[in-house]
């Protein structure tokens, strides 16, 4: 089973492309706290790459920013390529199948009514509203 839930802040705005079939691919990154603290009694943060595509991608795109709060629920994926200077290199990332947006737009805080989410599931895309507790 290879299944990832992670909670976090975008560290940068998502970034839009399209692939040469022309499906959207957005991708970014999430700064995602542990639950634990050092030695020296900080927490320690991991910042995860996080890949969106389809409409997930260009929903990403239009509502997220650097700082918002984020769910995201998908499958770690692990691809190799080979550099400008012909090494090979390995990446680890996120392919979201489900992203849910934690916060308002503008930043003051928690949603308290719904929280919108978007899902991408065995190739078909779908836009839902969850209501949280």
């Amino acid at each position: 089973m290879n299944k990832i839930f992670l909670i976090g802040r975008l560290t940068r705005d998502p970034e839009l492309r399209y692939v040469p079939s022309g499906q959207p691919v957005a991708n970014f990154t999430l700064a995602v706290d542990r639950s634990f603290k050092n030695s020296q009694g900080e927490r320690e943060t991991d910042f995860i790459d996080v890949v969106a595509w389809r409409k997930s991608a260009e929903l990403a795109t239009q509502h997220l920013s650097k700082g918002r709060l984020v769910a995201v629920e998908g499958r770690l994926q692990i691809r190799g390529y080979e550099a400008q200077d012909g090494t090979r290199r390995k990446v680890a990332e996120v392919v979201t199948d489900r992203i849910q947006f934690l916060d308002r737009k503008n930043g003051s805080g928690p949603r308290t009514e719904e929280s919108a989410a978007v899902e991408d599931e065995a190739g078909a895309d779908a836009e839902s509203t969850e209501v949280t507790a």
